[in-house]
């Protein structure tokens, strides 16, 4: 059996907006979810140094901090300053610009901060920065940084050039901006190897992300429109819809042979099953199953940052500080068993370590009208 068919890849159902009124404890749509598998917690241990019970002792605290969310994004309306979680506490703390709302934020369980801008204000000063113009190779991305409470710009340590300078100037006037050098430079990970996974024209390789009805969803550098798939030498089907750069997302229609399943592959370790798609906030853990390098778990560092590839610039993309290599691109995203996102690309390796930006699987869903296949 082909251990990267498209049999293998995960699939989810999407759960119910989880709306909660103050004073009253996050719900889960799904309170008997499966315990987390083998797979993830071997991951865990390894990547984030938590043994078994520590394991699911956070993902809880994770599974109530993304219902959480939900709420305090209701409540406090335009004073919403962005949301993380706390290992520490094991708590989502919530930034507002208004103090009166800190107590709707503190009878829903999590722990208001008050800041200086907006979440509205953050994104807004992000959409400007992408419409300013193409970055040049020195400027690495840019993305809202809750934490922060600013749109944080990435540049290579010691490579500020006079038109590095000219978009900075321009960033900083578009709103909150803080500038971080990094030693990192983002790649693609496709990999342009024969073998496992899947195969596009018979030459790039990339992983697949999760069974959709219809087919699976993956990234959009994998392959473009009309491009063939196959397994090894076994024909697979046909990408039927990507975007790339701008997106970084792809639909492959699945011919008929070929049946969907709702798992991840594990590899080495059990399988995992997926039990929904809620999105996970920034500061929880998440891990990653890609046909080079297994799995490898981390946290979601940012969400909707720009990166500024070789071959163009992708928005919306998270980050996270898990690793990846060429060939994993594609590849499932899971925080505990829901569906997060498929992997884009990243920098260094899982010898020494790196960063990994994946798109967020709804987005992906929503754009080509396809759901989750259920476990």
């Amino acid at each position: 059996m082909i251990r990267t068919s498209v049999a293998r890849v995960a699939g989810a159902t999407v759960l119910a907006a989880i709306t909660l009124v103050p004073g009253t404890a996050p719900a889960h749509a799904d309170q008997a979810s499966s315990e987390p598998s083998g797979a993830v917690l071997a991951a865990y241990k390894r990547d984030l140094g938590l043994d078994a019970d520590q394991a699911k002792a956070r993902l809880e605290q994770e599974r109530t901090a993304a219902a959480t969310q939900k709420a305090v994004v209701q409540f406090t309306g335009g004073a919403f300053g962005g949301a993380w979680f706390d290992e520490a506490s094991g708590k989502l703390v919530v930034g507002v610009t208004d103090p009166a709302k800190t107590g709707v934020v503190k009878s829903l369980g999590a722990e208001p901060k008050v800041v200086t801008n907006s979440e509205a204000t953050l994104a807004e000063t992000k959409d400007r920065i992408d419409r300013a113009g193409r970055a040049p190779a020195s400027v690495t991305g840019w993305y809202v940084d809750g934490r922060a409470n600013a749109v944080v710009v990435t540049v290579k340590k010691g490579a500020v050039d006079a038109e590095a300078q000219e978009f900075l100037d321009v960033a900083k006037a578009a709103g909150p901006v803080s500038v971080v050098e990094t030693d990192r430079s983002p790649r693609l990970y496709a990999d342009v190897v024969g073998g496992d996974a899947y195969l596009i024209d018979n030459a790039a390789r990339c992983s697949i992300g999760f069974a959709v009805s219809g087919g699976f969803v993956s990234a959009g550098h994998c392959g473009s429109a009309g491009a063939s798939v196959t397994s090894g030498s076994t024909p697979m089907g046909t990408f039927e819809g990507s975007s790339f750069p701008g997106n970084d997302y792809s639909y492959v229609k699945t011919s008929s042979g070929w049946t969907p399943s709702p798992t991840v592959d594990g590899y080495d370790n059990p399988d995992v099953t997926v039990t929904g798609s809620t999105e996970s906030a920034v500061g929880a853990s998440v891990c990653r199953s890609g046909s080079t390098t297994g799995w490898h778990c981390g946290t979601v560092q940012a969400k909707d940052q720009t990166v500024n590839y070789q071959e163009g610039s992708v928005s919306g993309l998270t980050l996270t500080n898990a690793c990846a290599e060429p060939g994993d691109s594609g590849g499932s995203w899971v925080s505990g068993t829901e569906a997060q996102g498929v992997t884009s690309g990243g920098s260094g390796d899982c010898t020494s370590g790196g960063e990994t930006y994946f798109q967020p699987v709804n987005e992906i869903l929503s754009v080509y009208g396809v759901s989750l296949i259920t476990g």
